[in-house]
């Protein structure tokens, strides 16, 4: 098998994911995905492969965006302070 399979929508809704592809991608009993719509398509990827991808997307990203919100935020109320 390659990386395709004819499923059936079940009850509820459900959809068994075929055994090969299920050990090829390491997926297990309780293993969550990501479902997503893109154009007619439904995409489901593991939910700790979505969470890698994040990381590599903001790995150069210099510095803590959280404490840029928080200097940001207390420059705001700064200025609101000092208004007339």
């Amino acid at each position: 098998m390659g990386g395709t399979a004819n499923v059936e929508v079940g009850d509820k809704g459900r959809v068994v994911i075929p055994a090969e592809i299920r050990r090829r991608l390491g997926l297990h009993r309780g293993a969550r995905l990501v479902a997503t719509v893109r154009g007619q398509a439904i995409v489901m990827v593991p939910e700790d492969a979505v969470l890698e991808e994040l990381w590599q997307m903001f790995a150069d990203v210099p510095g803590s965006m959280v404490d840029e919100l928080i200097a940001e935020r207390r420059a705001e109320a700064a200025r609101e302070s000092e208004a007339p």
